[in-house]
């Protein structure tokens, strides 16, 4: 008999999500996806890559911790409508004891243009506790193989970035 062997995950750079379409139900009065819905693809990008990293849906339920969205800058560069294959890629930046800073791209899955960013700041927090805690060592370790993996990639142009007017000539 064999002995069960846990595998360790492999991080491509960057992580790419599974094929998602746009509903027909997102589509705004506008003919395009609603700004709340280039939310929702990133977010099930997010769940992907963070049941890789060992914090995903099974993780909140037995450890009673989770990684809560603290601050998000989406930026919109092409519209979307229904039916429209995408794929989301996630770019892990820097990561410390109780926070991810990871930056996505939502693209197009069959023409490869890109859609829209998200650049995003999570905290891990113990559920019970209701307030920050520290990643546990399996996680920690995840975290710090991804970090390496992604390092090779260069950083994208609109990591903190700014919303502002520009100054009138």
């Amino acid at each position: 008999m064999l002995d069960r062997v846990e595998l360790e995950p492999v991080f491509f750079a960057p992580f790419v999500s599974s094929v998602m379409n746009v509903e027909n139900d997102w589509i705004d009065y506008n003919g395009h996806l609603n700004m709340a819905y280039y939310n929702v693809l990133f977010d099930r990008a997010v769940d992907e890559a963070f049941e890789l990293l060992g914090c995903g849906l099974d993780y909140v339920k037995t450890r009673r911790h989770s990684c809560f969205t603290a601050e998000v800058h989406v930026r919109y560069l092409r519209e979307l409508h229904a039916g429209d294959p995408v794929r989301v890629t996630f770019q892990l930046l820097e990561f410390d004891a109780k926070r991810m800073h990871y930056f996505e791209q939502l693209f197009h899955a069959e023409q490869g243009w890109v859609s829209a960013t998200s650049e995003n700041m999570s905290l891990h927090v113990d559920m019970d506790a209701k307030k920050t805690a520290a990643f546990p060592p399996a996680v920690a370790r995840a975290l710090a193989r991804m970090k390496q993996a992604h390092a090779k990639l260069p950083v994208p142009e609109a990591v903190g970035r700014k919303i502002a007017m520009p100054a009138k000539s």
